[in-house]
């Protein structure tokens, strides 16, 4: 006798998208903010707004209460540098892994490998609705196409990640999406394959998805002209620097795509160390000022506490630390932040 799902343990009911979404719905509020600055990401990548996006926050969110405090503290320093400064937070709760290890809040909330996914999106979806109403923009990274149906009305600036660079469906995924979204350039440091994905959300696409109701169906989508590309750094080293920035810049014009670059500090960038993160940013703002116009912005990795932490069920975490890359802790990052505003 033929058997099927023989290496599935057990099947979960889920609420769909929209019952999520019923539950909790976008307030006006949020919708205003997330509608404003969105808006104000486009002005900034058409040439039309002269500010830097500065994407700031925690590797990955694993306590809601100690982001709402980060949140706060963020929306604070925002209004003292919004004449120069777009801020924006990154939550993100998906976490690719090259192998094994903790998936981020949506997939394991409780850090027990419970995967207690259904109250996952819950969390994230109320943790984004409150900084939504705070004011503050929000920045993820698309991992599964599915999450991104709960969670991507909230969502002010979206990326894709590294290893998801190449795939097809994230492309389509993008393509579609109402927010800009920034591709890095692959693991190995490969630009080009990041610049090709560009060329590819930009265009239509037609694709299966899953629809608000839970029933599967085809997505048509328009194509994304505000999907642009985030250097990263490779196995090779940095990217950051004068020659890697002309080189995206040209590429991108080459193949006739709008010539907008954000560099993430962090990652191969800084060598994953959270100190070095400061070098990467002065030096990239260096070149902005001395005429680099295609340089719009820069993630930082960036907690209540510096540095990181291992966590298990058998030790107490520390709060602000966090659990994944090593981070800037605030008081560094507000003393950078308010130090790039003054040069800029």
């Amino acid at each position: 006798m033929f058997k099927d799902n023989v290496n599935i343990s057990r099947f979960e009911p889920l609420l769909s998208p929209l019952e999520l979404k019923s539950k909790l719905p976008m307030s006006g509020q949020a919708a205003e903010s997330v509608t404003r600055h969105r808006k104000l990401i486009q002005n900034i990548m058409d040439k039309k707004l002269d500010k830097f996006i500065a994407i700031v926050g925690p590797c990955s969110i694993h306590s809601v209460d100690e982001a709402l405090e980060y949140a706060r503290k963020l929306y604070d320093l925002s209004r003292k540098i919004e004449d120069k400064i777009f801020t924006i937070m990154r939550v993100y709760f998906e976490k690719p892994r090259t192998t094994i290890g903790w998936k981020g809040l949506i997939y394991d909330p409780e850090l027990n490998e419970s995967c207690n996914m259904a109250a996952g999106l819950d969390r994230a979806r109320r943790l984004l609705l409150k900084i939504d109403e705070i004011g503050l923009a929000t920045a993820t990274e698309i991992l599964d196409p599915v999450t991104a149906q709960y969670i991507a009305d909230l969502i002010t600036w979206a990326a894709i990640g590294a290893r998801t660079t190449e795939s097809q469906t994230h492309r389509q995924l993008a393509s579609g999406l109402s927010m800009p979204v920034g591709f890095k350039n692959t693991t190995d440091g490969s630009i080009k394959t990041a610049v090709e994905a560009i060329q590819s959300a930009v265009h239509n696409h037609a694709f299966l998805g899953l629809l608000e109701d839970g029933r599967s169906g085809i997505f048509h989508t328009k194509g994304n002209q505000y999907a642009h590309i985030v250097l990263r750094g490779g196995a090779n080293g940095p990217n950051y620097t004068s020659e890697y920035i002309a080189y995206t810049r040209e590429l991108l014009k080459r193949m006739k795509l709008k010539e907008n670059i954000i560099v993430d500090c962090s990652h191969a960038n800084s060598n994953k160390d959270a100190f070095r993160q400061k070098d990467v940013l002065n030096d990239i703002v260096k070149q902005k000022i001395a005429g680099e116009k295609s340089i719009i912005g820069a993630m930082i990795e960036s907690n209540l506490i510096h540095g990181k932490q291992n966590h298990s069920s058998k030790v107490k975490l520390q709060y602000g630390v966090s659990i994944t890359d090593e981070c800037l802790g605030w008081d560094d990052t507000e003393a950078l932040l308010l130090s790039i505003h003054s040069k800029l």
